[in-house]
């Protein structure tokens, strides 16, 4: 699977570190920054990452910031875009059997970089359940599309 990762400043190393563990996994990892730990703003990592989603160079993404909360919030904004926080696993697992929710965000200041590999190994082995959650879904997708208006 192809994947894109971002973060903020607060998430610099935490970044890193989930890189090395997708590609231990097996898998393909474009970083769109930021490269430092000086501030950045997150909105603007947020919605490169989501471009590179909806564009389909990337199937899933990662974002990373303080909480999580920042960027889930931004690539929320993006159409086409469902992300969601999670730092336990069952809604790592939820997120996409559930959601099909393509960007998983963390936060640097509220899990381990340890648990967080746990988290995004979960992530990747999950896939869309569909069934009764696919008309939920779909539900989204449509108002999506009446707020587009």
């Amino acid at each position: 699977m192809k994947l894109v990762i971002g973060c903020d400043e607060a998430a610099y190393r935490l970044k890193e570190a989930m890189k090395e563990t997708i590609i231990q996994l097996g898998h393909e990892v474009k970083d769109i920054g930021v490269y430092h730990e000086a501030p950045s703003l997150y909105p603007d990592i947020a919605q490169k990452l989501c471009a590179c989603i909806t564009d389909g160079s990337c199937e899933r993404g990662i974002l990373l910031c303080g909480t999580g909360i920042g960027m889930a919030i931004t690539a929320n904004k993006i159409p086409g875009i469902r992300a969601a926080v999670g730092h336990d696993l069952f809604s790592v697992e939820r997120s996409i059997k559930s959601n099909d929710c393509q960007v998983l965000c963390m936060g640097a200041r509220v899990i381990a970089a340890q648990y967080a590999r746990l988290l995004v190994e979960r992530w990747l082995e999950c896939s869309f359940a569909g069934g009764a959650s696919a008309e939920k879904v779909a539900r989204i997708m449509e108002i999506e599309q009446e707020y587009r208006r």
